[in-house]
């Protein structure tokens, strides 16, 4: 291979591994130093070796146990420059021995534990001493490796704000001497609505990344379901935990066929629902049988969960029931009102109503601050304008929807709709 392209497949494996390896070895990090900014320095210094190693001498059988040792290692010279090498050593050694006499007594499965680095990490992260927001956006960029550009366009929000928002938990985190440590149950309550959200926007941007030449991230999706189904061991009596495992199974069950054989993006309408993951459909429905069980209503993920199931039973979009789906998205904006709920709840009025009563709930929110930035407005209301077969006016919209969009598989799905003007 010429050296070019070896250089070149190595930066790809470098990017590969840390894509999909970053929360690991970051919470890995956190656990061996203690310090969770330092832990994401020092990933940031191995990933820059390996750009700088693997290109000349080829990546590693395991890229990630490499990142991890190299980084270890630093946190070994950065204790050392500032003389605390020894004790840290022989603090090191003392939680190891207790750890060891921990275990020859422990009981074979302890329910209040949290034997996930990861996990560990984003409940550190949502620490209460942190603003909700703050939380949210700190365990995004760490667990998530998302861009601050892409946090930002979640919460709908500057990117420097998001910006301000990172750097001044990571500082908060570092005043309070915040422990990377399992907090105790009544301590978990109080996080556990910042980890929820957490596990929800990182799913997301795996659903429909914000940016990029991938209209899909399914590694993201599927590291947020494999939290979700470890926090439904970890919190049983918890209905928005099963709410949340219902809508990501459901919502994933359709994965198979969002993608045609050339990477396109099939939009729902246009799926080919033989292709949905029936496992996942009934693991799906069992979540939110679980949810309801519970007796106290259908939380924020609980309903959507819901109006995913609607789409699980039908065969057809016409088979819909869509008057069920707008009921439970007039249940959300009452429960957690926002404009992109009520640009969702516009959408199914469209298919239970028709486009004109959906047009007139998509104009009242034209001046919302929050959609005015994105492509979603616009290309709502390019679909409507064209099923009312207003072309030139729904070629305008899904233009200006194209110019305002990141992704690079969205933005080609509306420009074609706007030379179609459908």
């Amino acid at each position: 291979m010429p050296r070019g392209d070896a250089a070149h497949s190595a930066r790809r494996s470098v990017a590969a591994v840390w894509r999909i390896e970053s929360a690991r070895i970051v919470a890995t990090l956190t656990r061996f130093t203690g310090d969770f900014s330092l832990a994401e320095d020092l990933a940031q210094e191995a990933l820059a070796d390996a750009l700088e190693q693997w290109p000349g001498r080829g990546a590693p059988r395991n890229g990630a146990a490499w990142l991890t040792a190299v980084a270890k290692r630093k946190a070994i010279d950065h204790w050392r420059r500032r003389e605390r090498y020894d004790d840290r050593l022989a603090a090191i050694a003392h939680d190891l021995e207790r750890e060891q006499d921990e275990a020859a007594d422990a009981m074979p499965w302890d329910p209040d534990e949290i034997d996930d680095d990861v996990l560990r990490l984003v409940f550190t992260a949502c620490h209460p001493v942190l603003s909700p927001a703050a939380r949210v956006a700190l365990t995004l960029r760490v667990v998530a490796g998302l861009e601050t550009s892409e946090i930002a366009r979640a919460f709908l929000v500057p990117v420097s704000t998001i910006q301000q928002r990172i750097v001044r938990a990571k500082q908060a985190l570092a005043d309070a001497g915040v422990p990377f440590e399992v907090p105790t149950r009544a301590e978990r309550a109080e996080r556990l609505g910042a980890v929820l959200q957490t596990v929800y926007l990182l799913f997301t941007e795996g659903h429909a990344a914000t940016a990029g030449d991938d209209w899909m991230r399914p590694d993201l999706a599927r590291e947020a379901l494999r939290l979700a189904r470890t926090l439904v061991a970890l919190q049983p009596d918890e209905p928005e935990v099963h709410g949340l495992l219902a809508l990501l199974e459901l919502t994933a069950a359709r994965f198979p066929a969002r993608l045609d054989a050339s990477g396109e993006p099939v939009l729902l309408a246009d799926q080919d629902r033989r292709l949905w993951d029936r496992g996942a459909i009934r693991r799906g429905r069992a979540a939110l049988r679980r949810a309801e069980s519970f007796g106290r209503g259908l939380g924020h993920y609980g309903l959507q969960a819901a109006i995913a199931e609607c789409h699980a039973a039908a065969p057809d979009v016409g088979s819909t029931d869509w008057a069920r789906i707008v009921a439970a998205y007039e249940a959300l904006e009452l429960l957690t009102p926002s404009p992109v709920v009520a640009l969702n709840r516009a959408v199914a009025v469209s298919m239970a109503e028709g486009p004109a009563a959906a047009l007139a709930i998509v104009d009242e929110l034209a001046s919302e601050k929050a959609l005015v930035i994105g492509h979603l407005l616009p290309s709502v209301r390019g679909e409507l304008l064209a099923r009312l077969g207003r072309v030139d006016e729904a070629r305008e919209a899904f233009a200006l929807a194209a110019d305002r969009a990141q992704n690079e598989r969205e933005r080609a799905v509306l420009l074609a709709k706007a030379a179609a003007g459908r």
